[in-house]
C-alpha cells in the first residue's frame, strides 16, 4: 500500500517550483477548453475575440509564470501582468486571467526586495493600460477602473500580511531556539559541573595526602587504588554525560539517584572525609526528578567538604516523606583549607536552580561553630 505520509514528506520536500507547477498546467488546461472561452475576466464595452494562436500564447504567458510565483515573485507578476493587458486589449478574455490577483498576492507575500519600487511601477503602468482600454471602446466609468486597481492593492495587502506573519512565526520560533539552546548549554554545564568538580576534587585530596604516605607503603598503595578508582568513575560519569549529547543514542541514560549515595558517601571516606550517613524513612517508587536532584546536592555539598573542610565530621542526613525528600549536609568547623582547589560558586548556584525548578527550597550558609550546612527540601513525584 502507498504510504501517504510519506509521500507527504517527499512532496513538501521539493522546490518550491515543482510544487507550483501543477497548479499552473491546470490553470492553463482549463483556459485553453472550448467551453472556457471568453470567461474570464472582461471589461464592459470590449468584444470577445474567437480563439487563436496568439490566445494561445496569452494563455500560456499568464498561466505558466505562476510556478514561479513563490521563487521569483517579481518575475511572475511582470509576465502575468503584460499577458492580462494583452489578452484584454485583445479581446480574449481567457479564464487564465485569474493568475493575476494570484501574482499580485505571490508578490505581496515572497517579494523580498524593492517591494516598494514594484508596487509603483506596477500601478504607474495600470493607467496607460486603463486609458488603452477605453480608446478601445471600454465602457466602464473611471470609478470602475479605480475599484479594480483598489481591489489589487487589496489583494497585495493580504500577502504582505501574510508575509509578515510568517516573519513573525519565524522570529518567534527562533527564539524559542535559541532560548532552548541557551538552556541546555546551562543544564549540559551545570552536569560537567557536577560530575568533573566531584571526581577531580576527590582525585585532587588523594593525591595531595599521597605525598605524604611514603613512609606507609601499604596506606599510600590503598590511597592511589582509591585515585584510580575515582578516575574511572569520572570516566563511567563523563560517558554517561556523552550519550546525553549524542543524538544518536536511543536508549534510555543512567542518572544517579538517591539509592547510591551510599556509594557517594564511601568515595567521599576514601578520600579522607570522615563522613557520617543516616537516612529516615522509606524510598517512594516514583519519586521521579526529586531522586536524581537530591543526589546533586549531596554530592556537590560533599565535594564542597572536600574542597573547604577537608577532615572535617560530615554529616549526611536524608529523609524521604511522603510528598518530598529532604537533605541535610553539615560540617563542622574543625577542617583544614591546605591544598585544596578553589571554587566558583557555581555549584550552590545549580543546586538552586535545581531545587527551584521542582517547587523545593534551598539553603546554604556558615554555622556559628564555623562550619557550614546545606539544606534543601525536593518535591517528589516531579517527573524525570
Amino acid at each position: 500500500m502507498i504510504d501517504l505520509r510519506r509521500v507527504q514528506d517527499l512532496w513538501r520536500r521539493c522546490d518550491v517550483t515543482v510544487r507550483d507547477l501543477p497548479f499552473a498546467l491546470l490553470l492553463a488546461a482549463v483556459s485553453l477548453l472550448p467551453a472556457s472561452h471568453g470567461s474570464g475576466t472582461q471589461f464592459e464595452g470590449l468584444p470577445t475575440r474567437p480563439f487563436d494562436a496568439l490566445a494561445v500564447l496569452l494563455t500560456i504567458l499568464q498561466a505558466l509564470p505562476l510556478t514561479v510565483r513563490r521563487r521569483w515573485p517579481s518575475v511572475c507578476l511582470v509576465l502575468v501582468s503584460l499577458g492580462f493587458a494583452l489578452d484584454q486589449i485583445g479581446g480574449y478574455h481567457s479564464v487564465a486571467t485569474v493568475a493575476l490577483p494570484i501574482a499580485v498576492l505571490s508578490a505581496g507575500a515572497h517579494l523580498e526586495r524593492h517591494r516598494r519600487v514594484s508596487a509603483i511601477l506596477v500601478s504607474l503602468a495600470y493607467l496607460p493600460f486603463a486609458v488603452a482600454l477605453y480608446r478601445l471602446g471600454s465602457t466602464e466609468e473611471p470609478t470602475e477602473f479605480a475599484l479594480f486597481y483598489l481591489a489589487l492593492v487589496f489583494v497585495w495587502g493580504i500577502g504582505a500580511w501574510l508575509r509578515s506573519t510568517r516573519a513573525a512565526e519565524a522570529e518567534r520560533r527562533s527564539r524559542i531556539a535559541e532560548a532552548t539552546r541557551a538552556a541546555e548549554r546551562t543544564r549540559i554545564a551545570r552536569e560537567l559541573h557536577d560530575v568533573v568538580t566531584h571526581h577531580v576534587t576527590a582525585m585532587v585530596v588523594q593525591a595531595e595526602s599521597a605525598r605524604y604516605l611514603t613512609a606507609a607503603p601499604e596506606r599510600l598503595d590503598a590511597t592511589l587504588s582509591a585515585v584510580t578508582d575515582t578516575g574511572r568513575r569520572a570516566i563511567a560519569d563523563l560517558r554517561h554525560l556523552l550519550d546525553l549529547l549524542n543524538p544518536d543514542h536511543d536508549t534510555d541514560v543512567r542518572t544517579p539517584s538517591v539509592g547510591e549515595l551510599r556509594t557517594l558517601v564511601e568515595q567521599t571516606g576514601l578520600a579522607g572525609q570522615p563522613v557520617e550517613f543516616t537516612e529516615e524513612g522509606e524510598q517512594a517508587e516514583s519519586a521521579g526528578s526529586a531522586e536524581f536532584v537530591a543526589y546533586r546536592v549531596v554530592q556537590e555539598s560533599l565535594t564542597n567538604a572536600l574542597k573547604y573542610a577537608h577532615g572535617a565530621r560530615t554529616a549526611v542526613h536524608v529523609r524521604y516523606g511522603e510528598k518530598e525528600i529532604t537533605v541535610e549536609v553539615s560540617t563542622d568547623g574543625s577542617g583544614s583549607r591546605a591544598g585544596s582547589p578553589g571554587g566558583s560558586g557555581r555549584g550552590l548556584a545549580g543546586l538552586r536552580e535545581r531545587v527551584d525548578a521542582l517547587g523545593g527550597e534551598f539553603s546554604a550558609g556558615r554555622r556559628s561553630d564555623g562550619g557550614f550546612v546545606v539544606r534543601a527540601s525536593i518535591p517528589a513525584g516531579s517527573p524525570s
